[in-house]
């Protein structure tokens, strides 16, 4: 009994480094994100740090469509940077864990 819950122990030890190893490799995960016509491109982090930002000179005319477009733009590339790292970091814990009985029914 004890040397099992021991083997637990060590299995979330090991599933807890996983989860924080997968979230620092987050940080060289790049998703580029571009407006729909291409005037607008954004690279962020999958840990949603903004990487770069390039707008085109026809932008620059007018402050209001910038803006619309960085929220737009920005609004995406978070979403999907979102997604890639709930699924990295979910599947790493998932990899990690020891199987306790019923705990597949509860993550679910």
């Amino acid at each position: 009994m004890f040397g099992d819950m021991m083997g637990m122990m060590n299995k979330l030890k090991e599933a807890q480094e996983k989860v924080e190893a997968t979230k620092k490799r987050m940080d060289s995960v790049l998703v580029d994100e571009q407006s729909n016509d291409g005037l607008l491109n954004v690279t962020i982090t999958a840990n949603r740090t903004i990487k770069n930002i390039s707008v085109d000179d026809d932008l620059l005319k007018d402050k209001e469509q910038l803006e619309d477009y960085l929220v737009l733009t920005l609004n995406k590339a978070i979403e999907k940077a979102t997604k890639i790292n709930e699924a990295e970091v979910a599947a790493a814990a998932k990899d990690g864990m020891p199987d306790i009985p019923g705990m597949n029914d509860m993550l679910k």
